[in-house]
């Protein structure tokens, strides 16, 4: 099993071709079906494409990511394949370009496997909002994956593919990564371009990507950041790669999510254990205060559910979509085309969205979650002032059993600690960290100031050494 790229170029210089390798995971994507990581395999332009790149190694012309297999989510767009966004609303329709994150890719010779499971239109913590159906956790298929990234995590951590994109709007990147003990990582909002990936929540979306190395997380990173004229919110800003001094570490701790209630006691013993080790260390660690952390998800939901009522206006059965067999008429045919199109979930965040925007709840709802976001943001960036990353859970537990969450509201608060760079636009990443007594793994969260990924990555590789 190739779990890096490393492991692909090492592969490559002992005689294996792109097209051998492509074939195995092609065998064992189709071997771990039970899995439902994919929604499709793109067999014959993967093929393709292993084809070529072979032939460009022998010509020593081939990109940085030859041989290198890559799966993406159903919401990024890949011309001439099918993109869903995991909804019957969508069901068949064939994208007419590709996405720009995945274009550099492409560019880098990565040859695409396949488009991966994930909740319907990103909207999810468990991935069993699907049309497909759920995508089943590789440590035990009775436990869900998270979400709304599951199928891309599951295909990374099963050895599906070496690395996979996802989208992460309020942690669905770093919370399937951390119960699938992968490496998932949330870049700062608009260094990745967004063309080509389908809407949820239009400020908070940002394409994400899933590994299993550091290395590989830093490498597909700075590949694909970048300014895009496709997109007026990606940033034209240089980012500069800096060496962290490592005489001169300084790392903070948020008390109040270092000792929130709802932290499963082996994993507070594991990060009371890590920062006992910090604190005797070479480290300077720094206490923080945020007293902001319960207005969070609230926060998140009145905004992200705003912004995808707005953008899931389109799909509507006759610019996009399903149309209804039963409809007579324009409003009967996207009536009943949305709600046949949509699923429950889709439906609830919609509707919710369509309230905090109507006339007389937008300043009491939208208005005032607008000033929250800023005077979080605000304390987020006095934190760094101070310390150079922020370090703490990505989830409060473990994947939890399929079917046994079944409140709203509940599965919200699954986004308590990632939301918080989503509202802020800061990067983070949640790397491996233990094995719960339960067999199920779970991670550590790092965040650090926007654009300033070396910062997270370089803290990743030293905090990754200490457990």
């Amino acid at each position: 099993m190739y779990k890096t790229i490393a492991d692909i170029k090492k592969a490559l210089g002992s005689g294996k071709t792109a097209s051998s390798i492509l074939e195995e995971h092609l065998h064992l994507a189709k071997e771990k079906s039970s899995l439902n990581a994919f929604v499709e395999i793109f067999e014959d332009t993967s093929r393709q494409a292993a084809r070529l790149i072979d032939n460009k190694i022998k010509q020593g012309k081939a990109g940085r990511l030859a041989g290198v297999i890559l799966g993406i989510k159903d919401n990024i767009c890949y011309k001439g394949h099918k993109v869903s966004a995991a909804s019957k609303i969508l069901n068949n329709f064939e994208s007419i370009y590709t996405a720009t994150v995945l274009q550099k890719l492409i560019d880098e010779d990565a040859i695409v496997i396949g488009r991966l499971n994930c909740d319907e239109f990103a909207m999810g913590s468990s991935n069993e909002n699907s049309f497909y159906g759920n995508v089943n956790n590789n440590f035990n298929e009775e436990y869900v994956p998270g979400g709304s990234s599951g199928g891309s995590s599951v295909a990374v951590s099963a050895g599906l593919c070496t690395v996979a994109l996802g989208s992460d709007t309020g942690g669905s990147v770093r919370q399937p990564a951390s119960w699938t003990n992968t490496f998932g990582l949330k870049p700062t909002y608009g260094s990745l371009s967004r063309y080509g990936l389908i809407a949820y929540a239009s400020s908070f979306d940002q394409i994400g990507v899933f590994s299993n190395s550091i290395e590989d997380s830093q490498l597909i990173f700075e590949i694909t950041r970048g300014k895009d004229p496709m997109d007026s919110t990606s940033s034209s800003r240089n980012i500069e790669s800096k060496s962290v001094e490592t005489e001169k570490l300084r790392i903070g701790v948020v008390k109040e999510y270092m000792s929130h209630e709802g932290i499963d006691s082996e994993i507070k013993l594991k990060l009371e254990n890590l920062k006992s080790i910090l604190d005797s260390g070479n480290i300077k660690v720094v206490e923080c205060d945020f007293p902001y952390l319960d207005y969070l998800v609230p926060t998140y939901y009145v905004l992200s559910t705003a912004e995808a009522s707005s953008n899931l206006s389109r799909f509507d059965g006759v610019h996009y979509g399903h149309r209804s067999a039963n409809a007579s008429g324009v409003d009967d045919t996207y009536k009943k085309s949305r709600s046949e199109g949509f699923g429950v979930e889709v439906k609830r965040r919609i509707m919710t969205g369509t309230f905090v925007l109507s006339h007389g709840y937008y300043d009491a709802y939208y208005t005032k979650a607008q000033k929250v976001r800023r005077i979080v943001k605000n304390a987020t960036d006095a934190f760094f002032k101070d310390v150079d990353v922020l370090v703490f859970p990505t989830t409060p537990s473990t994947a939890f059993k399929q079917g046994s969450v079944n409140e709203p509201i509940t599965m919200y608060l699954q986004d308590i600690f990632t939301v918080h760079a989503n509202l802020t636009g800061n990067p983070a990443i949640s790397i491996p960290f233990g094995i719960h007594s339960n067999g199920m793994p779970f991670g550590l969260q790092i965040m650090s100031d926007r654009f300033n990924e070396e910062k997270l990555f370089s803290y990743s590789k030293i905090l990754n050494s200490y457990f």
